[in-house]
């Protein structure tokens, strides 16, 4: 049996790592890219879509392929501990891969708007979390300071090494497919991920492994769309914590992606990541957090906009798992019904 050994492992010629990298791996990547068709017809008839279904990872999010990689280096270089500031999933994946390592994991979280899924797995790893009174934003910009003065390993996607494990996620659509697809849509927070996807993406076609680079689209929460609106946004808000980001980090290499994909980036209200969110539930049974359905709610715009041509093929990255946010789910889904043990109350409310 020819088990997946990771990431690292099964892309290092695209990867820079040696023979002197020691791998810390949870068995990150390799995750399902599930034909949508039932959603296609709801949202967006006549495309070819397909879910890249990153809430498969170790940890539950994309995080973990940018994690693997710059947990390895920070090792290969000698550090003792990291540090990042998180919206919640790359807390979650630095205080595993940390653990892993044997490494101290130092994290910094906007008090009260981290969903309790993901503070609770930076827990269990028993990272020092630090909550601050403000949002994201400063809790990226105290990291930053902290970690030049204090020789500490930053591993947010400034971290060019989370860039490059998160870039192998284009690398599998590829592979999964046979070919790139023809458009690609994300969630856009902080930035970093629309950038590794389109490195990825360039890098494969640049080794003739495909015969095309995609057009990149990326959505943000209309209440967090800085890249959008053209400024800072200082009180970013949505129910999409891990995109409620309103200084991303990479903000101009993800205006770069777009020009030379020929994409857009664009933003989708609350109402429809939430619509979008229950879609991608309700027909084809795959459960993500509400951020990753800002992609699924950007197919739809695009659709409606006439952008996307009939029989396209189009990948929605969805970035996490729904158990991230349970409280979300439960918050807009139908309460269950209680009635006394006998199968005679039961089949009355059986609808077959």
């Amino acid at each position: 049996m020819n088990q997946w050994r990771g990431l690292i492992e099964e892309y290092r010629k695209f990867l820079p790592v040696t023979e002197r990298t020691p791998v810390v791996t949870l068995g990150e990547g390799n995750t399902p890219l599930i034909r949508a068709s039932r959603l296609a017809k709801k949202i967006a008839p006549g495309i070819d879509l397909y879910l890249k279904f990153e809430g498969a990872n170790p940890t539950g999010s994309f995080k973990d392929r940018g994690m693997t990689l710059a947990i390895s280096k920070a090792i290969e270089a000698g550090a003792r501990a990291v540090i990042c500031a998180s919206t919640g999933n790359t807390s979650a994946s630095a205080a595993a891969y940390g653990a892993r390592a044997g490494l101290a994991v130092y994290v910094l979280i906007p008090a009260g708007k981290i969903a309790m899924g993901k503070l609770s797995q930076a827990m269990m790893h028993q990272a020092t979390v630090i909550q601050i009174d403000g949002n994201f934003d400063q809790a990226l910009s105290i990291v930053k300071d902290l970690s030049a003065t204090h020789h500490i390993e930053l591993v947010n996607s400034l971290n060019p090494y989370r860039i490059e494990g998160q870039k192998t996620a284009a690398m599998e659509i590829c592979d999964q497919l046979g070919d790139a697809p023809a458009v690609h849509v994300l969630p856009v927070g902080n930035a970093g991920n629309i950038t590794a996807y389109w490195k990825g993406y360039q890098e494969y076609r640049a080794a003739n492994q495909t015969t095309r680079t995609p057009r990149m689209m990326g959505f943000q929460a209309a209440g967090a769309a800085p890249i959008v609106l053209g400024h800072i946004v200082d009180d970013p808000q949505t129910v999409a914590t891990a995109i409620r980001i309103g200084n991303p980090a990479s903000w101009q290499s993800a205006l770069s992606v777009v020009k030379e994909s020929s994409g857009a980036i664009d933003a989708v209200s609350d109402n429809d990541i939430l619509q979008a969110y229950a879609a991608v539930a309700a027909t084809e049974g795959v459960f993500c957090e509400p951020a990753s359905a800002a992609s699924v709610a950007g197919v739809a715009v695009l659709s409606r906009q006439g952008v996307l041509r009939e029989g396209e093929t189009v990948v929605c990255t969805l970035t996490g798992h729904g158990l991230k946010d349970a409280d979300t789910a439960m918050s807009i889904s139908v309460q269950p019904k209680t009635v006394r043990a006998n199968k005679e109350d039961v089949a009355r409310l059986l609808s077959v």
